[in-house]
């Protein structure tokens, strides 16, 4: 179905010809999912959009050919490029939020593009997306065809990118990233659709991503790629259970394994010795391991949300967010938290940080009681002590400001250090201590990569000296090797400094390896709550079990 040789695509740029991808040959049969895996910056969604022929000026293909079925795509034109896109080709993008339209129904979008691409009416377009909508496992179709993209939840908003993807019956469909934002559950139910698809309707897939769970459990072929270069390719069990690559192995080391618990996320190298630009920095942080460590309890926390009212003689639909959550965070330990989305894990978060008021509850934090939401003023002792690293760190970081003017905002705002030049000197040594280079404080958010920006927001949330670190999906966006470092770092910080973490993801497997007990939320209720080898080894709720079982999870004969 899609046959690609010597593929090389470069950027113009007034420096010279940058080479993003060079010699990339790969082929993908019909009704075939082939994985294409790597870390940031290997070239796989640049291999994508040449195929789709999205690549935007100063890019260009210099060299290689590109074959749909019998069509040579580097021979046709413009106008012929924009007919096949979406005819035959189509794609579904990692966050499906932004692939929809949010000013649209979902009725209007799925009837724009089957007209688009088929000679029909009105009532015929709308009676084949009702009938995609089902296929694809949205229950009363005919009904929720008429909401708009933001009343779906993200498991939702990819099925109606996918039936959107396949409304025109193409050949080829490539899926960058469409499962990295969703939880495990709806992870499981996006790939199980993905692999019906391939199978019922022989339609190709390529599948981008950077979770090797993923490409095991549904990839019958993989290429592997590296600073634009394809480092191996071939059968998936062939490449992930007997890797011939050196770089290849080390992705492999990097997955945290599901089944057993490690001291340590393994890494290609790590450097152990805390460099000396760094010792002001811990010293300054260490002095605040003379309190006692800090716990974080929760007595029955509730938080409900009121829904439109739909006419002025009936009520509004009450949502009920969190209900009596209860849970203690023991001093100095790591608590993971996990659940689907939708679950209250997030909006659990925003009422620790005293950002959404509960409707009732109470919590105290190393055995002081917390004001609530709105009573807890900017300048309140809390601020200070807890602090939280986000899921995003591009959006959470002020791109108007360089790194050195974001790390000593805190410690200017809470009074730390008065000095101008010593809180410079103080910014400097924490970006030693989180494994950056001092020099970095003069640049911009956006001239690092995700991994080096998370390592940042790290640094600006140690230099409020936080008792309490909420880390929000602090890696989901990150490949496995550079996760494996951030997560380790973590692992670090927190034993050193004696940090109190509460640690929120949907991977169950980081949350094996980072977390000594473990929360499980499901509709704002909790599930369960024991010691993380508990939970994983001898799960007592039924939700815990379905949640580990729809985890993927390599292979057994396949652990290299």
């Amino acid at each position: 179905m899609l046959e690609i040789r010597g593929l090389t695509v470069k950027f113009s740029s007034r420096f010279g010809d940058f080479t993003a991808i060079k010699n990339v040959d790969m082929s993908i049969k019909p009704g075939e999912i082939h994985g294409l895996v790597g870390e940031s910056g290997a070239g796989k969604s640049t291999v994508g959009a040449a195929v789709i022929g999205l690549i935007q000026s100063p890019g260009y293909v210099a060299s290689g050919t590109l074959l749909l079925g019998e069509t040579d795509l580097q021979a046709l034109t413009s106008a012929q490029v924009h007919e096949i896109r979406g005819d035959r080709i189509s794609m579904i993008f990692q966050d499906p939020q932004t692939s929809l339209n949010p000013l649209m129904t979902i009725e209007d979008q799925l009837i724009e593009t089957i007209q688009a691409h088929s000679d029909i009416r009105k009532t015929e377009a709308r009676n084949q997306a009702i009938e995609l909508l089902e296929e694809i496992g949205i229950k009363n179709a005919s009904e929720r065809i008429k909401a708009y993209p933001h009343q779906f939840s993200g498991g939702m908003r990819q099925r109606v990118v996918i039936a959107l993807s396949i409304c025109t019956d193409p050949d080829l469909i490539i899926a960058d990233e469409p499962t990295t934002a969703l939880d495990v559950a709806v992870q499981s139910q996006v790939l199980k659709l993905i692999q019906r698809m391939a199978k019922e309707r022989q339609i190709a897939f390529m599948l981008i991503t950077h979770d090797i769970g993923v490409i095991a459990q549904v990839a019958d072929r993989v290429t592997v790629m590296r600073n634009g270069w394809v480092t191996e390719t071939g059968e998936t069990s062939q490449v992930l259970g007997s890797p011939q690559n050196p770089y290849t192995r080390a992705l492999m080391d990097a997955v945290p394994p599901l089944n057993v618990r490690n001291d340590r996320f393994r890494v290609a190298k790590e450097d152990s010795i805390v460099p000396r630009s760094a010792v002001t920095a811990e010293r300054w942080l260490l002095a605040e391991r003379e309190q006692e460590l800090a716990g974080l309890s929760l007595e029955n926390i509730t938080v409900t949300f009121q829904g439109p009212r739909k006419s002025l003689f009936r009520r509004p639909q009450i949502f009920v967010a969190l209900n009596n959550v209860t849970f203690n965070i023991r001093p100095g330990s790591i608590m993971g938290l996990v659940g689907e989305s939708g679950s209250g894990k997030s909006t659990l978060a925003k009422v620790i940080t005293g950002l959404l008021t509960p409707q009732s509850g109470a919590m105290r934090l190393a055995g002081v009681a917390l004001p609530v939401g709105k009573s807890r003023n900017r300048r309140h002792l809390s601020r200070q002590a807890i602090q939280m690293v986000f899921q995003d760190p591009y959006s959470s970081l002020n791109s108007r400001h360089a790194v050195g003017e974001i790390l000593t905002e805190p410690l200017w705002f809470y009074g730390f250090i008065k000095d101008r030049v010593e809180r410079k000197k103080m910014a400097a040594s924490m970006l030693s201590l989180v494994g950056m280079s001092p020099d970095a404080i003069t640049k911009y958010p956006h001239q690092f990569s995700g991994g080096q920006r998370q390592r940042i927001a790290i640094a600006r949330a140690l230099l409020a000296r936080p008792r309490l670190l909420i880390c929000d999906e602090p890696t989901s966006a990150l490949d496995v090797s550079i996760q494996a470092e951030i997560l380790n770092l973590l692992k670090d910080l927190q034993a050193k400094f004696g940090l109190t973490v509460l640690f929120i993801s949907h991977n169950l497997a980081v949350v094996r390896q980072m977390a000594d007990d473990t929360v499980v939320l499901r509709n704002g209720r909790v599930e369960e709550i024991n010691s993380t080898e508990k939970v994983f080894e001898n799960p007592e709720a039924e939700y815990t079990k379905l949640l580990l079982s729809q985890t993927p999870v390599m292979p057994s004969s396949w652990d290299t």
